[in-house]
């Protein structure tokens, strides 16, 4: 189904993402955690064909999609579909035409310019706006949602699209902790439902064991481990996060330079 070989991306003299494989036997949730700058977002927007890769290949189908130019490549896209951490939607404009954009690969450049669309797009949109829970707010501005709100529309459009694959890049790096919860289930549900591959870029091992089949650690662009939520222990939370620690028998304390890391690795120790 998906097949990534060593896929990498150079920024000048430093590499992003170096050498990254896997393979995808079938549709599943699958989470990448990592610190900052580990190349997580490189590599979804890799995979989306909003940055190139400098070397690799990635086969979907048995295609290599890093090869597609033009109209190809914008298939691919809507096939790809990617959610950002911070929406991307129009502030100003109703909910509904928000999620109606996802339609634009598909549409002429007048309907386009016009704002024009089929009635049974209009009632799909507003049909998926149902099913996360929303469309009461269809005729609102975007602007006038919380960012949970703001998030599952952007979840609405990119389901518009009709993708075989959903990229979420930090989907819930900037919700509060019972809105990323309404949006990591939206996620889930809709991989569990309708049998799409979810691949999300994700902070904490907390949610990577609770929705992810699959979890891919990175670090300093390159995997450093590929499992399922079970086996993320501490040790791999070390492996991952690089945080200095003692985690041995004797030592009182745990001294860890990373704050960040020190919180995730405790939820280590604790789940196992």
């Amino acid at each position: 189904m998906l097949t990534v070989e060593h896929l990498t991306k150079r920024f000048g003299a430093n590499t992003a993402v170096d050498r990254a494989s896997f393979t995808v036997d079938r549709p599943m949730m699958i989470g990448i955690i990592g610190r900052s700058g580990a190349g997580k977002s490189t590599f979804l927007r890799m995979m989306n064909r909003l940055t190139d890769a400098t070397e690799g290949r990635l086969l979907f189908e048995g295609r290599d999609v890093l090869q597609l130019k033009g109209a190809e490549k914008r298939g691919w896209q809507s096939d790809c579909a990617m959610i950002f951490q911070q929406f991307n939607l129009v502030p100003r404009m109703d909910v509904v035409s928000n999620v109606l954009h996802g339609t634009l690969a598909r549409r002429g450049t007048l309907a386009t310019m016009f704002n024009l669309y089929p009635r049974e797009d209009i009632h799909r949109a507003i049909d998926i706006l149902e099913r996360l829970g929303i469309a009461a707010h269809a005729a609102k501005r975007a602007e006038a949602l919380s960012g949970g709100q703001q998030q599952r529309v952007a979840i609405a459009r990119a389901l518009m699209q009709d993708p075989k694959v959903i990229l979420a890049d930090e989907p819930i790096a900037s919700l509060d902790p019972m809105n990323a919860q309404l949006v990591m289930d939206s996620l889930r549900r809709i991989h569990d439902e309708d049998g799409r591959t979810v691949i999300a870029n994700l902070h904490t091992l907390d949610t990577a064991r609770r929705y992810c089949d699959r979890v891919i650690g990175m670090r300093d662009g390159r995997i450093v481990f590929d499992g399922t939520p079970a086996q993320l222990t501490t040790g791999v939370a070390r492996d991952i996060y690089g945080a200095g620690a003692d985690f041995s028998e004797n030592a009182t304390s745990t001294e860890i330079r990373d704050p960040v890391a020190t919180a995730i690795i405790r939820a280590a120790e604790v789940a196992v």
